[in-house]
């Protein structure tokens, strides 16, 4: 994860323009998590946002949810500072340094939300991790993850490959790809099936389990406790 963290760290200030570039479809994706959130637009609620990066899915939230109170938790030092300007407006905001897999909430918060972030975890560490995610939720409480995936069969998976690459040289070179971009997902990122993310969550006791959207080896899953 040390090497995730300064990646993230050095990427920090270029990140919201890099993002778009090696996404496609990022603001969709953003847009359909906070849409799954099920509440009213006026409801005080307790929001855990995993790997916050600069921000961007908690100022959608707080777009939203005005009245939400939001907890930003990530690695980089220098994405949570990055995040602290964005969301400078708000006071209902608190920053935390941190590993997500070294949080420890208990029932604290209506909904807990992630973009791009867990693919970090090695595939063995996944599952639990959804086991601890449930504790941190109340009754009731949602979980929603916008995240890099896997199909279900190799066929599947070269074809996501190559749609990714032929979005990513909209900007960015072969050249470029070939040495930087797709190293960095060989030796950083660890997605795992989509299907196996369902099968996680059901057995971690999640109820109403939904895919909310997906586009090729970009999805937004998540359910209910």
């Amino acid at each position: 994860m040390k090497k995730v963290r300064d990646h993230f760290d050095e990427e920090a200030g270029i990140f919201d323009e890099l993002i778009r570039t090696l996404i496609p479809s990022y603001e969709y994706m953003v847009d359909s998590m906070v849409l799954a959130l099920p509440f009213h637009h006026k409801e005080r609620i307790n929001i855990l946002d995993l790997g916050c990066g600069t921000g961007n899915i908690s100022l959608k939230v707080k777009e939203r949810f005005p009245n939400a109170r939001i907890t930003c938790v990530d690695m980089a030092e220098n994405m949570i500072k990055l995040a602290k300007y964005k969301l400078a407006s708000y006071d209902d905001v608190e920053f935390i340094i941190a590993d997500v897999r070294d949080l420890d909430f208990k029932d604290d918060f209506d909904a807990v939300v992630s973009s791009l972030a867990l693919h970090h975890l090695q595939h063995q560490e996944k599952k639990p991790f959804y086991h601890g995610i449930k504790r941190f939720l109340k009754k009731g409480g949602v979980f929603y993850n916008a995240d890099n995936i896997l199909g279900s069969s190799p066929h599947i998976n070269q074809l996501y490959m190559d749609k990714w690459i032929e979005f990513m040289l909209k900007s960015h070179t072969q050249e470029e790809i070939n040495s930087v971009w797709l190293p960095k997902h060989r030796e950083e990122d660890f997605p795992a099936p989509l299907m196996d993310h369902i099968h996680w969550l059901e057995d971690a006791g999640f109820e109403e389990v939904d895919v909310v959207w997906k586009s090729y080896m970009f999805g937004v899953y998540g359910g209910k406790k």
